[in-house]
């Protein structure tokens, strides 16, 4: 959850749980929220979720209790007192160790503890189910379970992108490291028709073809990797589109010297942080007819003004996508919190993921052990 103080910096996953937690307290139930968030294995009062439990209640429109621990007697006595349809939210369920242990036992004494405050257990954290977590994996195996709308939701428009795309299907992957991406670019490179590059993974993509990229971000070690992709989508039949050129920096600054240069002509003394108004229309020529479009990860430094505007530019070429009847996902993540800040709404895309990195898992193919257990009996 991103904090900034007692200040929630996007609220995007606290409005994505409501519909579930409503349902409930509708319903009677006395509901106990149990959110992870960072660090892990520590209490840290700079990442309480104390704002969470406020926010919550304000998009409830009831009050919401905190428990200022994960487990133990503080949170055993503020589920005692719950009548029917409260809310009550727990701490930060990575301040304790348990929650993201790689020791069963560890993990499942956890797990005893966060069972023993209920009677059935409802997922809804689409964001952390690639996890084999406490409070994902183990609560699930002790308790009646289900799945919250929220999960369901992900799911089923998961499942539209990687087994049945509507096409021309385009998918669009930015953010910084190629090899965060390596084994959904393989897997999509199998059902998508059109692969954009972008953000500081691209200069990886323009080093693979022969370009010097400055002292932009680079994984050198991933040049040959790129280069096989690069042959494999050819082979294909897959197009991949690269920017065509890109604002280039003297430093990794707002104020910093900056100018738009092709991508076969960055100085050397300069990195490039953003993709460049050319790149953005080709970006959206090459998503005018597309059907289904996934996006995961932002086209540059979208924190700095300078470097906001190819991801601006992308995320408004998805949103006239949208209004002609296209499927839309942004790929949650960057990519969640920079449509907002960049003041666009939820509701001006098909979908926003509330799981980057489980999005990413799920479309690879992967087993995602919170949803694996939900299938148990």
């Amino acid at each position: 959850m991103p904090l900034d103080g007692d200040r929630i910096t996007d609220d995007g996953r606290v409005r994505a749980s409501v519909p579930t937690i409503e349902a409930l307290t509708q319903m009677g139930a006395r509901v106990v929220v149990c959110p992870p968030g960072p660090p892990k294995g520590e209490p840290d009062p700079v990442f309480s979720l104390r704002p969470v439990a406020a926010r919550l209640g304000e998009l409830l429109g009831q009050q919401v209790g905190f428990a200022a621990e994960t487990v133990g007697p503080v949170a055993a006595q503020a589920v005692g007192a719950m009548s029917d349809g409260d809310v009550v939210v727990l701490e930060n369920l990575r301040f304790n160790a348990g929650e993201t242990s790689k020791d069963d036992a560890v993990r499942g004494a956890f797990a005893d503890e966060l069972a023993a405050l209920a009677d059935v257990f409802v997922s809804d954290g689409f964001g952390v189910v690639h996890r084999k977590q406490a409070s994902v994996y183990d609560v699930a195996s002790r308790l009646p379970h289900a799945a919250g709308k929220l999960v369901l939701a992900e799911v089923e428009v998961m499942h539209a992108l990687r087994d049945d795309p509507r096409r021309p299907y385009a998918v669009v992957l930015g953010g910084a490291k190629v090899s965060d991406k390596l084994g959904v670019i393989e897997s999509l490179m199998t059902v998508a028709d059109k692969l954009l590059i972008g953000g500081g993974m691209v200069f990886t993509f323009l080093k693979a073809q022969g370009h010097e990229v400055g002292r932009s971000l680079l994984e050198e070690d991933q040049v040959e990797t790129v280069r096989g992709y690069l042959e494999d989508a050819k082979a294909r039949g897959v197009e991949i589109v690269l920017p065509t050129d890109v604002v280039a920096a003297t430093e990794f600054s707002a104020e910093a010297e900056h100018t738009v240069v092709a991508v076969d002509s960055i100085p050397s003394d300069r990195l490039g942080l953003d993709i460049g108004p050319d790149s953005e229309k080709v970006f959206a020529e090459a998503l005018a007819d597309a059907e289904t479009v996934f996006w995961n990860g932002p086209m540059g430094a979208f924190e700095m003004a300078p470097y906001a505007a190819g991801t601006a530019a992308l995320a408004q070429t998805l949103v006239e996508r949208t209004a002609a009847g296209a499927l839309t996902v942004v790929g949650g993540g960057d990519s969640a919190a920079a449509v907002r800040l960049l003041g666009f709404d939820d509701d001006q895309f098909g979908h926003i993921s509330t799981g980057g990195g489980a999005s990413l898992e799920y479309l690879e193919g992967k087993t995602l052990p919170g949803l694996s257990v939900l299938e148990e009996a």
